[in-house]
């Protein structure tokens, strides 16, 4: 039976850290779940990780569906939360038909949305018609050609307005708040402050749980992981080591073997190319 929205919030309050991987396709969703994790994000960082852009911008609503279905029938027990994508909620009005087709059409039984205060009327909209809304604060990658890629809330009106964004997100009803590449003394701050749980990335083990991206958890990249991203795998290294490894026996000889294909009765192989004559 999948979990719900009641189940992550249980866990949370009862003082268990939350586990969250962001999932981008039924074999990883398959895996994920197998392996423990009750929670998958499918977030629109699969406009770098999947899709091979330079940031999330260019992810459209149709990609986000698609890449969530996938989620949705490869982990049929986890719950899955879905990012709406850039400009897709600038209104309550498109934040709700933006959600419907989302979960209508994928599957997912939650939606994140990125902002503070210019998004709360959007949340509280969709929290009313019955949409479990998880936030986002602090480095929001879809404002990243605005604010940069650094730590946010670092001044004293930064860190207040935080503060304020994420007690407004939860009086207007979001079920949780990612908090990302925020001060790990500032997120403890706003975790004790707030009454829903915390998912943090980059920003210190003061949050109720952690989200991190599949491929920096797994090491499917060659490049340096970003200071806040665990590694704890190498999977790119022994993708590549076996992709060497077949391309080598295929140019060897050595694959395929008769291990590895089928075999025909000589007298029907015989008499096939008797029948078909002279080519």
């Amino acid at each position: 039976m999948r979990l719900t929205i009641a189940d992550f919030v249980k866990v949370a309050r009862a003082g268990e850290r939350l586990a969250i991987v962001t999932c981008y396709d039924y074999s990883s969703a398959l895996i994920a779940e197998r392996a423990g994790l009750g929670w998958l994000l499918v977030g629109d960082s699969l406009g770098q990780v999947m899709l091979g852009h330079g940031d999330t911008i260019p992810v459209t609503l149709d990609d986000m569906i698609s890449h969530a279905a996938a989620v949705v029938r490869g982990a049929p027990n986890a719950l899955i939360v879905a990012d709406l994508p850039f400009l897709t909620y600038a209104t309550p009005e498109q934040a709700v038909t933006s959600a419907r087709r989302l979960m209508q059409e994928s599957g997912a039984q939650a939606v994140k949305l990125e902002g503070g205060s210019p998004i709360i009327d959007a949340v509280r909209r969709l929290v009313d018609l019955g949409v479990p809304v998880m936030g986002h604060l602090g480095f929001t990658p879809q404002s990243a050609n605005q604010i940069g890629v650094r730590v946010q809330g670092r001044s004293v009106e930064a860190a207040a307005q935080l503060i304020r964004d994420a007690e407004a997100l939860a009086e207007a009803g979001a079920f949780a708040i990612v908090l990302e590449l925020v001060p790990a003394e500032l997120a403890a701050a706003i975790t004790d402050r707030v009454s829903v749980p915390t998912i943090g990335i980059g920003a210190g083990a003061g949050c109720s749980g952690q989200v991190q991206v599949w491929h920096d958890v797994l090491g499917f990249s060659a490049e340096p992981p970003f200071r806040h991203a665990g590694r704890f795998a190498e999977i790119g290294r022994a993708i590549e080591d076996g992709l060497a490894a077949y391309a080598g026996a295929v140019r060897d000889g050595n694959f395929p073997t008769g291990a590895n294909a089928a075999s025909i009765d000589p007298e029907i192989l015989a008499a096939a190319l008797a029948l078909a004559g002279h080519g």
